[in-house]
């Protein structure tokens, strides 16, 4: 497409954020092109739903504006704006009703993403979108056009105001890989390192647990690190723990890693019971029983929590009814470093805060404006994500409509 056929706002992504950003400009009369690499739109999107569309979370809006951690501040007017009561009338127009989960997790009465997805694109369209897949944003060139690559020719377009909604760097094969980090920072932008978040973390298991344990859940277990704590259900896999209270703590067991090398995880296998009433049980007579047989009678405790309580346990901490009370409710694992980038869920890291302005244009580059996941925010599973890559994708779009 020559330049002299620039649309009169560019969107760079169609996931969440860049979806959003293209419906915020097009209520304010804004034509749009939305441009996106891979050959269909919001594929991770459908991924992440494959199992349940988490779309927001029903907390108080306070409490889930803390979740953001260092960013919540940077966040709150955004979600503030769009909050999750509005994310839920947003999707009910959509035809996706949407119920709040027994954990306050909401999710559309269909679960699944599709639906939604489908219903979206077809009212974007009919506003006038205008959807170029197969395009790779590859930069700009001198004159400061956008460049692409597309199937058979390059293209070039020079629009009013561009919005880049191109995601962190996980989950590349869906087309986020956080390869547009380079060509912001050569421009002066401010880029923090990505790094894994919501993910898995490695441990140095013996054979005796990969062999028996991995591919086992820990059900009803509460994780500790750092001061930080978060409860449910994780799983024991053959390189180290996987599941909610992990991606949880991803951020403190990350910033442990870092500063010294390692994290030492707390896990309570029992949290229902306090550490002196265990111990009573566990003082009884123990006779001619296994210690398997015993923890199981006393404490109903087996199975991959048995294993894993024995790992790295000393004659000394099993032989005592009170050390191995107090091994059970603090069970010390060392984590040794996040799995691959690529297995995330999501990433941290991002463009510096203070690289954009208030309505997220980058102070670098006059009418380029940021959404979604490129910014630098990090937040835990349970609707976070969603709702401040569709937060920030209408903060960026109506900012961006104001300028055209």
């Amino acid at each position: 497409m020559p330049a002299d056929a620039a649309p009169v706002a560019a969107v760079i992504g169609g996931g969440p954020a860049g979806l959003m950003a293209a419906e915020a400009l097009l209520g304010q009369g804004v034509a749009v092109d939305l441009y996106d690499a891979m050959p269909s739109l919001g594929r991770k999107f459908l991924m992440a739903g494959k199992s349940g569309l988490n779309l927001t979370h029903a907390e108080p809006l306070e409490i889930a504006l803390a979740r953001f951690g260092a960013a919540a501040a940077a966040l709150a007017p955004m979600v503030r704006a769009f909050p999750p009561e509005a994310i839920r009338a947003w999707a009910d127009a959509l035809g996706a009703e949407t119920f709040v989960g027994t954990s306050g997790r909401v999710f559309p009465k269909e679960m699944k993403a599709a639906p939604l997805l489908r219903a979206w694109l077809r009212r974007l369209r009919a506003a006038g979108l205008r959807v170029h897949v197969r395009h790779r944003w590859t930069g700009w060139d001198a004159a400061g056009n956008l460049m692409f690559t597309a199937p058979g020719r390059p293209v070039s377009v020079k629009p009013a105001a561009t919005i880049l909604a191109l995601g962190g760097a996980s989950w590349p094969r869906l087309g986020s890989d956080g390869a547009w980090a380079a060509w912001l920072a050569a421009r002066g932008v401010a880029v923090a390192p990505f790094q894994p978040a919501n993910c898995g973390f490695e441990a140095d298991w013996s054979d005796v647990l990969r062999a028996r344990g991995a591919g086992q859940p820990l059900k009803g277990v509460a994780l500790s690190v750092g001061g930080a704590m978060a409860s449910g259900e994780c799983m024991v896999t053959d390189h180290g723990l996987e599941g909610g209270p992990v991606y949880a703590l991803s951020g403190p067991i990350r910033e442990a890693i870092a500063r010294d090398g390692a994290a030492r995880l707390a896990i309570d296998l029992l949290p229902d019971i306090d550490l002196a009433a265990l111990a009573a049980r566990l003082a009884a007579p123990q006779g001619r029983r296994s210690l398997a047989t015993h923890l199981k009678r006393t404490a109903n405790l087996a199975g991959v929590k048995a294993l894993l309580l024995r790992e790295g346990a000393t004659a000394a901490d099993v032989a005592d009814a009170g050390r191995l009370a107090a091994r059970i409710k603090a069970l010390p694992v060392t984590l040794l470093r996040p799995r691959p980038i690529a297995e995330a869920i999501s990433t941290a890291g991002g463009v510096a805060w203070e690289s954009v302005t208030d309505g997220l244009e980058l102070r670098a580059s006059p009418a380029v404006y940021l959404a979604g996941e490129m910014l630098d925010w990090d937040a835990p599973t349970g609707g976070y994500l969603l709702t401040a890559a569709l937060a920030t994708g209408r903060w960026a779009g109506l900012a961006a409509a104001r300028r055209c």
